[in-house]
């Protein structure tokens, strides 16, 4: 690893803001390889590369959470910064060895599916930082971290309020693939869900395996519509694009926002969805951004260590529909966040 440096001692790169498709050479990577990353095994420089998911990194979920995240950390450190977008699971390790081959310094990599190609890139090139996102580290290599989150608790305090608000008993969630953190997700949903009200019914959906289960909004949707056809009145849609399309179809029902709610998932998302805010009562939140950039800034600074980071998670903010939770629900949800938060209560949930 090359030297710790300092904001005094270091060259300021460019931020790159293009994207590169995996095995591609269109206009978008030939304008990043005119910004030149070559210098990046300089000692005085600070390169960050980022290797999304299937997905872009404007997915308004988790692989923009961490692209925002990696993008203002190296920003801040006066780095050079650039992403791509993986189009094929096979591209992987070819993506992550377009960084590794220019001696970046840190890569990113989003996603639990990317897993053990991280895990192999990291030990193949130990001088390389590596940070996996939505990642557990069963073993710890010294040049890889995973940022990983209680997706149960944010999952359990959505639910709560669920169960408390539905009216007719019956919820759901439209989910991406059926991975760890999607099912903690769905899994914490239900438990919270149940422990607000022993009354309510719990319908849960998982795309089916496929290299589209995070980027498939018209699945999403059509199975927003079957749930809403059942009378279910409130939705949590998680799962990338996916996940996304259950939120659209859902602002556009009878009775959105009045008689109809809809839950996001990752970052709020009344702000990188607004076309769900006619239901969106809250989101089951990860600091994935703030996650991201605290790590990458670790790196800089020579602090980062292997093995697993713990991010935080909880539920955002109400926004318009302040004044149509009421307030002991709001509070009561208050007091079971915090107590997720110092855990006086778990969730109960296991994979």
């Amino acid at each position: 690893m090359k030297r710790m440096r300092t904001l005094a001692g270091i060259s300021i790169l460019a931020l790159v803001l293009a994207a590169c498709s995996s095995g591609s050479s269109d206009t978008a990577a030939d304008t990043a390889a005119a910004l030149d990353d070559s210098n990046c095994a300089a000692a005085e420089s600070f390169c960050v590369g980022l290797v999304t998911d299937i997905g872009k990194v404007d997915d308004k979920s988790f692989n923009q959470s961490a692209h925002e995240g990696a993008m203002a950390a190296a920003a801040e450190v006066g780095g050079f910064y650039k992403y791509i977008e993986t189009t094929d699971t096979k591209d992987y390790a070819a993506n992550m060895g377009q960084f590794t081959d220019k001696s970046y310094d840190v890569i990113v990599t989003v996603g639990f599916l990317m897993a053990e190609a991280t895990v192999t890139a990291a030990k193949a090139n130990p001088n390389t930082k590596f940070i996996g996102v939505d990642q557990f580290q069963a073993e710890e290599v010294a040049n890889l971290t995973g940022l990983i989150f209680p997706e149960d608790q944010a999952g359990y305090g959505a639910g709560y309020l669920a169960g408390l608000m539905t009216k007719t008993n019956k919820i759901g969630s439209v989910l991406g693939l059926e991975i760890a953190p999607v099912q903690l997700f769905a899994k914490g949903f239900e438990a919270g869900a149940k422990a607000a009200n022993p009354k309510v019914a719990v319908t849960t959906v998982y795309h089916p395996p496929a290299d589209n289960g995070f980027g498939d909004p018209v699945w999403g949707a059509a199975e927003a519509k079957k749930q809403l056809a059942q009378g279910a009145d409130i939705i949590f849609g998680a799962g990338g694009g996916t996940g996304n399309g259950a939120l659209a179809e859902i602002a556009k029902a009878e009775g959105a926002g009045t008689a109809v709610f809809c839950i996001g998932v990752d970052t709020d998302q009344w702000f990188t969805v607004p076309e769900a805010q006619p239901c969106l009562i809250t989101s089951a939140v990860k600091g994935l951004t703030e996650g991201t950039t605290g790590l990458v800034k670790k790196a800089f600074d020579g602090s980062i260590a292997g093995g697993n980071f713990v991010g935080s998670a909880g539920i955002s903010d109400y926004h318009d529909f302040a004044s149509v939770v009421p307030m002991d629900v709001q509070d009561k949800v208050a007091g079971v966040v915090a107590g997720l938060k110092d855990g006086s209560i778990k969730t109960g949930v296991t994979l």
